[in-house]
């Protein structure tokens, strides 16, 4: 107890939190003063129920620190979830994180959770906590008072197992703590200031740059990811001059998975989103259909709980009406420009994965079959420039493109859109990220021919180089790359190096595979089962790919909903979670996708066995299935290489085996 005893001298800062002082002085403060404190930096009007609740908190700290030198924080901001922690208390070597229940006799599972989420992302996220002990307490102010606990547990990075306490165990819980934990004192001065670099979800970035919250406040901008930023800001240049000039512009901006292309997308429209009437109203659009349907409904549902908790009443529907005019179907936005022949409201629009565009004989398909109109003569990317270009004085559009990701029949790739720009639309300006010229973007020969325009720049500052989706390990795309490659010196060095922090395994037993990734995941740290469309002999292990999954159920709902991917029931394919993230996912390999000799074989299961797949794009399609699947979680990943059964010639050991060696000789350690 000697560090809880040593006296701060440093003052303390509250930049990040509405209330911050040494504890000394926050126990000589009135409570009407700190309550004053409170109201005056709360971002939100102050609601009875909020003020009563703040004071029952500030009686039991006030109780429960006595004697404790150290800092207090109330009201602690965690951008990246966009909720704040009732109070962090600093005490020699520990972090403690509290979060009330006021009124509340019980400890309810989602509480437990959101206490050990604050724990956990003040561990991965706060510079000054890294090294930190973190212990979660959540304090259900009418719960019976505790005995002295003996649950104190840590996990490996020194987070502790949430503990629950009724209003008088608080300081009985933090005696414990600071008798069982050692090490240095957390310096209260330096903790108070440390960065905070959040690598947050789609879902999370979304929902909080919806509520108008700056993307410098919920990314990271370390040395590794400071391009973010850049992109973000040149794209802001972009629009500024298109409209000042009255130009058109188009520009490409690339990125490796996870690197934030989507980010960056989302944060130009919520930057632009004004009145229908303003000249630079802004949408997202996207032809990923799970990807706007859960973003759709994570941003509802938001929006009405944050509206309902300042007291407003609020329907869902008409909160989800708005939501759709920020968040579009490109398809849907396609169809109302076929019928309205005048320029959208619209002089802003982002295409997500613009690569997934449809080429021409795929358009004139749809457009035959679908729309009754035969001999449609444009591509998808080609109508829809000319849909923007319907404007008299100035457009943007911004196609955002991923490598290596076109997963369906049809889809044109960037070549498309370079194209069309060069031949049917000469008086727009193109601004082409530099790293478009990368193999795994397939724009060669249609940058050859436009890099002879004048008006066509190449832009370092539009490519995104590094992963953000993996805060753990930020070189797990590159492990990927190289594994579906076969590059074996390489992904077993790259392997060698991400292996400490974002760990991956394999295993021959489906069961292992999901207690693994149940136990690795903590708090609300989501985890699912994931597997190629192509799996078809996976169903003896009950993971039926045909069952169609929800994504918006499969996504966003909790433990106990049994569409959830929490359940670890119902495997999503590609098609519904390439865009979207997970922390932590159990990625089944069946006999679709075979290592054989120094390379892939390629099957398509038809009737009642394999066939081998020789179109080249299908080729493709299969290799990026996986390349989505194996790029999904932003903590670790176990893959499950089924044993196969040698009475079942679809299911035979030999197209198992093979692949599981390879995975092995890379380096990934088996589960015993």
């Amino acid at each position: 107890m000697e560090s809880a005893q040593k006296t701060a001298t440093a003052p303390v800062s509250a930049s990040r939190a509405w209330y911050g002082a040494q504890i000394a002085e926050f126990l000589q403060t009135a409570p009407e003063t700190v309550l004053g404190r409170l109201a005056t930096n709360g971002e939100f009007a102050l609601l009875p129920t909020q003020r009563d609740a703040w004071i029952v908190q500030l009686k039991v700290l006030a109780a429960s620190l006595q004697d404790f030198a150290g800092s207090l924080f109330l009201e602690f901001n965690i951008p990246r979830m966009g909720r704040r922690i009732d109070a962090v208390v600093l005490v020699g070597p520990v972090v403690f994180v509290v979060e009330f229940k006021v009124g509340e006799s019980t400890f309810d599972r989602a509480a437990m959770d959101q206490v050990w989420d604050y724990a956990l992302d003040l561990k991965n996220f706060h510079e000054a906590s890294h090294a930190a002990s973190i212990v979660p307490i959540l304090v259900a102010t009418e719960a019976a008072t505790n005995a002295t606990p003996t649950n104190l547990h840590s996990d490996d990075d020194k987070v502790y197992r949430p503990i629950a306490v009724g209003a008088d165990g608080l300081r009985a819980v933090m005696d414990y703590a600071l008798e069982a934990i050692t090490g240095s004192t957390v310096d209260d001065y330096k903790w108070s200031r440390a960065p905070y670099h959040p690598t947050p979800t789609i879902i999370e970035a979304a929902r909080s740059l919806y509520a108008q919250h700056s993307v410098e406040a919920i990314a990271r901008f370390d040395a590794g990811a400071q391009n973010l930023r850049v992109t973000s800001l040149r794209i802001d240049e972009l629009v500024d001059e298109a409209m000042k000039e009255s130009r058109k512009i188009i520009c490409f901006v690339t990125g490796v998975p996870g690197a934030g292309k989507t980010l960056v997308g989302l944060n130009v429209a919520t930057r632009h989103r004004r009145g229908l009437e303003q000249p630079t109203h802004a949408v997202f659009l996207s032809g990923n259909g799970p990807l706007v349907a859960v973003l759709r409904e994570a941003l509802t549902r938001d929006e009405v709980s944050r509206r309902k908790a300042q007291g407003e009443k609020v329907r869902k529907g008409k909160v989800g009406e708005s939501v759709k005019a920020f968040i579009q179907n490109v398809h849907h936005f396609r169809d109302d420009a076929l019928v309205e022949t005048g320029p959208p409201i619209e002089h802003v629009v982002i295409f997500d994965e613009a690569q997934r565009a449809w080429n021409l004989q795929q358009t004139a398909n749809f457009m035959q079959r679908k729309k009754n109109r035969p001999g449609f003569a444009q591509s998808e990317p080609e109508f829809l420039i000319s849909c923007m270009d319907r404007h008299k004085d100035w457009a943007v559009i911004i196609c955002l493109v991923g490598g290596g990701q076109e997963i369906n029949t049809g889809e044109a790739g960037i070549d498309a859109w370079l194209e069309a720009v060069n031949s049917k639309f000469p008086h727009w300006h193109m601004f082409i990220s530099s790293k478009l010229v990368d193999s795994e973007y397939a724009a060669g020969r249609a940058l050859a021919n436009v890099s002879q325009r004048h008006d066509a720049h190449l832009d370092d500052c539009l490519h995104l180089a590094v992963s953000m989706r993996s805060f753990r390990a930020e070189n797990v795309s590159a492990f990927v790359k190289a594994l579906l490659d076969c590059q074996v010196a390489q992904a077993r060095e790259v392997f060698a190096k991400i292996s400490t922090r974002y760990p991956i395994a394999v295993t021959r037993d489906l069961n292992a595979a999901k207690q693994w990734v149940r136990s690795h995941a903590r708090g609300t740290e989501r985890f699912g089962l994931v597997a190629s469309s192509k799996a078809q002999r996976l169903k003896p292990h009950a993971i039926d790919i045909r069952v169609d999954v929800d994504p918006v159920h499969w996504f966003l709902n909790d433990k106990d909903d049994t569409r959830s991917s929490y359940y670890l029931e119902d495997a999503a394919t590609e098609f519904q979670v390439q865009g979207l993230e997970l922390d932590w996912t159990c990625v089944t390999w069946d006999g679709d996708l075979r290592f054989a000799d120094s390379g892939w074989s390629y099957h398509d299961f038809r009737g009642s066995g394999w066939t081998n797949i020789k179109n080249a794009d299908n080729r493709n399609y299969l290799k990026n299935a996986y390349r989505v699947l194996l790029t999904r979680a932003r903590q670790g990943m176990v893959l499950f290489v089924p044993p196969g059964e040698p009475t079942d010639p679809t299911r035979s050991p030999a197209f198992y085996d093979s692949t599981f060696n390879y995975l092995t000789e890379l380096g990934i350690p088996t589960l015993k």
